[in-house]
């Protein structure tokens, strides 16, 4: 049986997080960031079982790179806390990269519930994978959950430590001559909390600002 490790980046994710990490597949042990939540994500995470690393840098980036460093399994998945995109597809993205058909597999949200994905940040999300195609990247999404081997995902260097990490991601991957592997993935509204990026328009703004920074960046 394949392991991996799966990085969860939180930031006030106590709702949701109990029940992503009764569904993660067997083998997969949970790595979950606390990014400076000021409720007790951390205890909530622990209490179930999870490796709690404190990131207190704050941004998705910074907590996504604490997690890499702190995993130890070949393989590592990256997957959002809040309930939204289903631990049950992990399996068959590592599968995927294990097999050789892929350095990395990223998932491609498909909205199933009203509310799932809102109207300004699913339109950032759009432009932002056609400029990605433009640029030679085979994606239409930003890469929300992810699975990859670790010490290739080290080697990238990605350095964006916000919101542009899997922007930075998806182009230094293209620059190296990975091979992507996409696969559509079930997006539901998340259960607890609201989004720190989606959730509101300044949100998704701030979000697109830094990935047009990237983009600008990484030739």
């Amino acid at each position: 049986m394949i392991t991996a490790d799966v990085v969860l980046p939180c930031l006030n994710e106590r709702e949701a997080l109990p029940g992503v990490l009764r569904r993660l597949p067997a083998g997969y042990r949970a790595i979950v960031v606390d990014n400076g939540s000021t409720d007790d994500t951390a205890r909530v995470a622990a209490d179930a079982g999870a490796m709690v690393v404190h990131e207190p840098r704050k941004g998705y980036g910074s907590a996504v790179h604490a997690g890499l460093e702190a995993a130890t399994a070949t393989y590592v998945c990256v997957l959002d806390a809040d309930g939204s995109l289903p631990p049950e597809v992990l399996p068959v993205m590592v599968a995927r990269v294990a097999e050789g058909g892929a350095e990395m597999a990223v998932g491609r949200r498909m909205p199933t519930g009203a509310g799932a994905w809102p109207w300004h940040a699913r339109a950032g999300n759009v432009a932002i994978a056609a400029l990605l195609r433009h640029r030679g990247v085979p994606v239409h999404d930003i890469a929300p959950v992810r699975a990859a081997r670790r010490a290739d995902l080290l080697a990238l260097d990605v350095r964006d430590r916000a919101s542009g990490y899997p922007l930075e991601l998806l182009l230094r991957a293209a620059a190296a001559g990975w091979r992507l592997h996409e696969l559509e993935v079930p997006y539901r509204p998340r259960t607890g909390g609201r989004s720190k990026v989606s959730g509101s328009l300044r949100g998704t703004v701030q979000a697109a600002a830094n990935m047009t920074s990237v983009l600008a960046t990484i030739r």
